[in-house]
């Protein structure tokens, strides 16, 4: 087997089976049903191909591939649908799709597509991956300023967003406090300093039910990301 990995979305079960079970012969596949998940998925993961459909719940395939599009410029996009329109077809490779497969689709021609794709994209170099980490029970989007698990997604400022992931980068490490604010601001000021005091306020609040997660105040030093994972 191959060790390139796919993301694939499609919600038809019957079409999703069919092709996943076919494409593990060749390819680690994996597969959701539904545009969201896909985002998460792909969000925690990497992926050498993206496989998409269009009619979807909760994210259709266009929206689908225009947020995989503002992560990641390079990765190869296929999609599957049964819009026969050209204005659909015109729309999907705006978005930035390499190419769209009409269903009923050959899975030979699909196969083929992909090694293109596949023997094409890698030989160019991947560009890096976005920040993505797994806190407590909480997955924290860095890039999209989130925390969300499978009940609640929670919304972050920018300074709050860039704030846990500085600690995260130093977990379990002492950040001085003047380190932290010109991090996050470039000085070293009061009003500043009042700010942060809210914004670690705030991360406490959300983590206080995580076990393994604490923010210790060092006096006169500053702070400590304690995570225990």
């Amino acid at each position: 087997m191959h060790n390139f990995k796919i993301l694939y979305a499609e919600d038809d079960e019957t079409i999703a089976f069919l092709t996943k079970d076919h494409l593990e012969n060749f390819y680690a596949v994996d597969h959701f049903a539904d545009g969201t998940s896909a985002l998460e998925g792909f969000y925690s993961n990497e992926y050498d191909l993206c496989i998409l459909d269009i009619m979807m719940p909760k994210m259709d395939g266009f929206e689908l591939a225009a947020a995989i599009r503002k992560k990641n410029q390079e990765i190869p996009i296929i999609f599957l649908s049964a819009k026969t329109l050209k204005e659909d077809r015109i729309r999907g490779l705006k978005i930035g799709a390499d190419d769209y497969l009409v269903k009923p689709f050959s899975i030979e021609e699909l196969m083929l597509k992909i090694d293109i794709f596949l023997r094409r994209s890698h030989k160019k170099v991947a560009p890096p991956p976005s920040p993505f980490y797994t806190v407590g029970t909480y997955q924290f989007d860095a890039a999209n300023y989130r925390i969300f698990n499978d009940t609640e997604t929670i919304s972050l400022t920018q300074r709050e967003s860039d704030l846990l992931k500085l600690f995260l980068d130093h977990k379990n490490q002492v950040l001085k406090r003047e380190e932290i604010l010109k991090a996050l601001w470039g000085e070293d000021d009061y009003f500043m300093g009042r700010s942060l005091d809210v914004f670690i306020s705030r991360l406490r609040k959300i983590f206080a039910r995580q076990e393994g997660i604490t923010i210790e105040n060092l006096h006169g030093i500053g702070f400590k990301f304690n995570y225990t994972s």
